[in-house]
């Protein structure tokens, strides 16, 4: 068996976008300490501070900035920590039961994507599916096995399979 090659990336570590939802603890201050969500201009609007950009980041390069924007005026050295509380959904279409919006899981696969989407259609190609992920300011295209990891925010289509 031949290793598989992909267009789109498998990544390293996850980095935040519009919808994913981020618990932010502020050790020693209970009011600041709760969920936020990603907006649509890629930043958690934080009390204090405004909005704070953090699209395209690690949790850790959020907690950085969080607690640099503190430090800058509110707080004495702020101890804050950032952690996913809900990825952003992923979508598959094509030939599932129940296309649509599913909430992303931690390490889904095409395969447990088509199980959230109640399953293949009786047409369905069942050895492959495409993926569409955004990289940077672009959508990538692959055509990838069942086994391949998605990420939140990506596209799942399964084509049909022909006879």
């Amino acid at each position: 068996m031949r290793p598989a090659t992909y267009l789109v990336d498998v990544k390293g570590p996850y980095q935040l976008d519009t919808g994913d939802a981020v618990r932010v603890t502020v050790y020693g201050d209970a009011e600041l300490t709760t969920n936020y969500r990603v907006d649509d201009s890629g930043s958690i609007a934080f009390p204090l501070v405004g909005p704070v950009p953090v699209r395209g980041q690690t949790t850790q390069v959020a907690a950085a900035r969080i607690a640099a924007a503190l430090a800058n005026g509110y707080m004495r050295n702020p101890d804050v920590a950032v952690e996913i509380a809900e990825y952003r959904p992923f979508f598959i279409q094509g030939e599932v039961k129940n296309a649509g919006q599913f909430t992303y899981v931690y390490g889904m696969t095409i395969r447990s994507a088509i199980s959230t989407a109640g399953g293949f259609s009786d047409t369905a190609d069942r050895n492959r599916a495409t993926v569409y992920r955004r990289q940077g300011s672009q959508m990538a295209k692959g055509n990838v096995d069942l086994d391949y990891p998605i990420y939140p925010g990506d596209t799942v289509v399964i084509g049909e399979r022909w006879f």
